[in-house]
């Protein structure tokens, strides 16, 4: 490595080296598939596709010791065979369609059940909590009532006493009195 005068390395260096790290991990992740590919499309490419005319062999002559191989090659490319294949593969689609549309009208259904349930479910919780909200108001109602009517009998209270301090009343001696009642009263 590089060092510059204060110990450290050279950036310069630093980033064509993870240029050439990078470059060699996309060769080795990228580079075995697009080599089969190629491969693939030069195999392809050097074998001339095979023509047939089926019509013009005969397919029970066939001389002792050899083997008709044409007539594999003829029913890869049969019209007929083709269009039966091609018409198998369409049902096959439209059934695999129709199973799909049905498996999604399924799906639908039950998230339209399940939407319900929770619009039912969040309704009943509504008005559990407008009920409790209904009580909370009335409570508190009641509690300032209670608080109003607790302030007037504070108020009333406070006013006898007063009328009662200008007569001349005296708390120590109301009870000691209401006792000395009590007393005699029980004898």
């Amino acid at each position: 490595m590089v060092m510059n005068d204060a110990g450290s390395c050279n950036p310069g260096v630093l980033k064509a080296i993870f240029v050439v790290m990078s470059l060699c991990l996309f060769g080795y992740i990228v580079g075995p598939p697009l080599y089969w590919h190629f491969m693939e499309g030069l195999a392809t490419s050097s074998c001339p596709p095979c023509l047939c005319d089926c019509s013009s062999q005969p397919l029970l002559s066939i001389p002792q010791g050899l083997t008709n191989t044409s007539f594999t090659d003829c029913a890869k490319h049969d019209p007929e065979g083709n269009e039966d294949t091609e018409n198998n593969f369409s049902e096959l689609l439209s059934e695999e369609l129709k199973l799909r549309e049905t498996e999604a009208l399924e799906s639908q259904r039950r998230a339209d059940m399940a939407l319900l349930e929770a619009k039912k479910i969040a309704s009943q919780y509504q008005k559990e909590a407008d009920k409790c909200n209904s009580g909370m108001e009335t409570c508190e109602e009641a509690r300032e009532k209670s608080e109003a009517s607790l302030l007037a009998q504070k108020k009333l209270t406070e006013m006898w006493e007063q009328r009662a301090h200008q007569r001349g009343w005296k708390e120590g001696a109301a009870k000691s009195r209401t006792q000395s009642q009590g007393n005699v009263q029980s004898a």
